[in-house]
């Protein structure tokens, strides 16, 4: 039986003028992540290729002392979600809360609505797809850590759980930075054993974005 622990990267740079950064926060959370599955054994441990995802694995794989080698693989890495739906339509002021919801939740249902696919860079079927493709690589693998972000993390979860696009639309802000979701792999297929866990992290380190 292998498993594949899938962690959401540290804390990135909101607001600032490159994102994909971790913020002290986030290398603090990476370091902190990788304490806590010390006790693992990897045979490889992946990440995408965006900066805050591979931050958070060497930092991570530093701290647990692993050494497993680190792999990148683009399919991992997050859905530019927000420049693909401001395409569409004019991203309103996220300091309007009201607006900015009711814009995201619009945008976030016509792209994952399936009827109008070619209007983006990556649809919701295919994004879903390249993330169950990233995890079937590596299913067999052994023991593999992956440092990854919130859109493929909610995409594998809502499809072991035959849920659709109302699950994921649910999920995705609710994965918390440095969480782990377990999958593990064995006769019957995958199956789910762990969504989001958190607990390594005091109160005071939990972040959302």
């Amino acid at each position: 039986m292998g498993q594949v622990v899938v962690v959401r990267h540290g804390q990135a740079s909101f607001g600032a003028e490159d994102y994909d950064v971790l913020s002290g926060t986030g290398e603090e959370q990476a370091r902190v992540v990788g304490r806590a599955l010390a006790h693992l054994e990897p045979d490889l441990v992946v990440h995408g290729s965006l900066r805050r995802q591979r931050h958070t694995a060497e930092l991570a794989a530093d701290a647990a002392g692993w050494s497993a080698p680190l792999h990148e693989d683009r399919r991992w890495d997050e859905l530019d979600q927000f420049a693909q739906f401001a395409t569409i339509e004019a991203v309103p002021d996220e300091s309007d809360a009201v607006a900015f919801q009711r814009w995201y939740e619009a945008a976030m249902g016509r792209w994952s609505g399936g009827e109008h696919d070619d209007d983006y860079t990556e649809s919701y079927a295919a994004f879903h797809d390249r993330a169950a493709a990233a995890l079937a690589d590596v299913a067999g693998a052994g023991t593999v850590v992956v440092a990854s972000s919130g859109g493929p993390i909610s995409a594998l979860v809502t499809q072991l759980l035959a849920g659709g696009p109302a699950t994921y639309a649910r999920l995705l802000p609710t994965t918390v930075n440095t969480g782990v979701t377990r999958i593990v792999s064995g006769r019957s297929g995958l199956t789910l054993v762990a969504y989001n866990e958190h607990q390594h992290l005091p109160a005071e380190m939990i972040t959302y974005r």
